[in-house]
């Protein structure tokens, strides 16, 4: 099975792979500024509510290389969050009260300190949430105990199953992925995960493959649960739509697709007030694999840091922080979009 398709753009060097050039072309749309919306609702400056949850990307290392992937993620990368580095987080987050830290990656179990993290974590009491890719746990025999693991801890599992069906889900994601993710499913269930009498939440993340909005994400959890059950005799707790933003591959596949304009549009047409001021940036902190601190995970693969004088983990300073204005761009427009999208799904 070839799940590896492409390299990522870094390794192409595409001039997409630089952040510099993609803000370049987001800032060029000549579309309504995202600003001037907030401004009409009566949320710019945007300003954070109180904070909740640390986003930590432990990686840009990834065992795929799917074509959306905001991070341009590959088993190519070599970003790696050190020990240290994590080290820098637990300290920070013992001066908050936060009660999740949401790990992420590329595949953020390919760190290999990414075990130990989560072990101090739950001895803080925290509640963790990884974002897996499923195929992780049967690309090497190294990770086919990851759902023990999880189980152990208590981890909530987030994974993104494009599709129900082989052929939408590996046209996304590369071939094979949907086998290996049904495979992994399975595993996750049999050790309790997603099943209706079990405290082990296992979350499926659905984005669209082509230039278009979710549908609604209730119908579509009514749809894969109907046939993940009935095909495959999997179960899982709830199903996220995720909206695709225009970074990195996904930019790229605008461009080169013709379809860049026209998506654009359609995410402003469909700006939502209620979705703005329920964006994700407002009660989470994002964290690079080097330590620097951004709004949203899409800020940081844009390395929009945080306007703050502290911008990095080892001067993480909760007043401010809490005091800051949210950095937003034109990207923003996919946060915002119809029923709004964030790490956990529709917010309105």
């Amino acid at each position: 099975m070839n799940i590896l398709k492409h390299k990522s753009l870094a390794a192409q060097k595409h001039e997409l792979s630089e952040t510099s050039r993609q803000l370049d072309l987001i800032d060029q749309s000549g579309l309504v500024r995202f600003e001037n919306n907030l401004g009409a609702s009566g949320l710019f400056p945007l300003m954070p509510l109180e904070l909740d949850t640390f986003q930590i990307n432990l990686g840009k290392m990834c065992n795929q290389v799917c074509n959306h992937c905001h991070v341009d993620a590959g088993p190519d990368r070599k970003e790696i969050m050190t020990l240290e580095t994590m080290e820098q987080c637990l300290d920070a987050l013992d001066r908050t009260n936060c009660s999740t830290v949401d790990l992420t990656g590329g595949a953020p179990e390919m760190n290999p300190n990414f075990r130990w993290f989560v072990e101090q974590l739950t001895a803080k009491g925290k509640e963790i949430i990884v974002r897996c890719n499923l195929t992780i746990i049967v690309a090497n025999k190294k990770y086919n105990d990851l759902p023990e693991f999880f189980k152990k801890h208590k981890v909530q599992v987030i994974s993104s199953l494009p599709c129900y069906t082989a052929d939408n889900t590996d046209s996304q994601r590369g071939n094979g992925v949907f086998e290996q993710s049904i495979q992994a499913l399975k595993m996750l269930n049999k050790v309790g995960y997603g099943t209706n009498d079990s405290e082990l939440i296992l979350n499926l993340v659905f984005n669209p493959s082509g230039p278009d909005l979710p549908g609604d994400q209730m119908k579509l959890e009514q749809d894969y649960k109907r046939v993940l059950k009935s095909d495959f005799d999997i179960e899982f707790n709830n199903l996220f739509t995720i909206t695709n933003l225009p970074i990195s591959r996904y930019l790229q596949y605008l461009v080169a697709s013709n379809n860049y304009e026209a998506y654009m549009d359609k995410l402003v047409n469909a700006y939502n007030p209620l979705a703005a001021e329920a964006v994700m940036c407002r009660n989470s902190i994002s964290v690079g694999w080097d330590g620097f601190l951004f709004d949203c995970d899409f800020n940081q693969m844009l390395d929009l840091k945080v306007a703050v004088q502290g911008k990095h983990i080892t001067k993480f300073n909760l007043e401010e922080i809490q005091n800051r204005e949210v950095i937003v761009n034109q990207h923003c427009y996919g946060c915002t979009a119809g029923a709004g999208s964030s790490c956990g799904g529709a917010t309105t």
